[in-house]
């Protein structure tokens, strides 16, 4: 399953940063990080708790990004 989230980021180099950390969150097959547009398009594995996977990715881009957002 594929979902679009708007975000909230300040520089491209941020939402690469997003984007990389998103793609090393379990349950993440994929993701991509539209700086111009403000979107991140997850790709979900099989199976997976799509709330509990987003929230740990929206965890994980604080870390590395502590001034982005992600509305869910």
């Amino acid at each position: 399953m594929k979902k679009t989230y708007k975000i909230e980021v300040d520089c491209a180099n941020c939402a690469n940063k997003m984007e990389d950390a998103a793609k090393k969150t379990p349950g993440v097959a994929d993701a991509v990080v539209n700086f111009m547009l403000l979107k991140m398009t997850v790709t979900f594995e099989d199976g997976a708790d799509i709330a509990s996977v987003m929230e740990d990715v929206r965890k994980r881009c604080k870390k590395v990004e502590s001034d982005c957002e992600i509305f869910l």
